[in-house]
């Protein structure tokens, strides 16, 4: 991976227990991105979902897309980087598929609109057993200050 998508990448605000991109693939600054993980089964949460099945639950692929989304609404070379970037909202939700221990998921987000500290994106997941799941999201943060008032 270059350096500027392992920049962005790291920017991500997640802890490695909960980081659901590896490795951007691909990166058009703010408007769309895509990325790649890789469901090692040793996650913690697989050993409770399920015991002698396990798959990745249906909630990470959206949390997947969230992060991509935030790693390319991040990079926008037009916006300044929002302050405390979170999910906030989530429609149009469908999972399709399971992902399990061994899979390679591609993730792919777009960013569809922003209005101040809102970003409104789009994406899905596909892994070995083709598409898994798809959302539209809503990510929201802080615009940072500049007071105009500073003298």
């Amino acid at each position: 991976m270059n350096v500027d998508l392992q920049r962005a990448l790291d920017a991500l605000p997640h802890g490695p227990e909960f980081r659901f991109l590896d490795e951007l693939i691909a990166l058009d600054p703010g408007n769309e991105g895509t990325a790649c993980y890789r469901l090692k089964g040793d996650e913690v949460f697989l050993a409770g979902h399920f015991p002698g099945n396990p798959m990745l639950p249906g909630v990470i692929l959206i949390e997947a897309i969230a992060q991509l989304a935030g790693v390319v609404a991040q990079t926008d070379p037009v916006h300044p980087a929002l302050l405390d970037l979170r999910l906030t909202g989530v429609r149009a939700a469908k999972i399709l598929g399971a992902a399990v221990p061994g899979d390679r998921l591609e993730i792919r987000a777009k960013v569809e609109g922003r209005l101040g500290g809102l970003v409104q994106a789009e994406g899905e997941v596909r892994g070995t057993a083709g598409l898994l799941a798809t959302a539209k999201v809503t990510l929201s943060g802080d615009s940072p200050r500049s007071d105009v008032f500073d003298r």
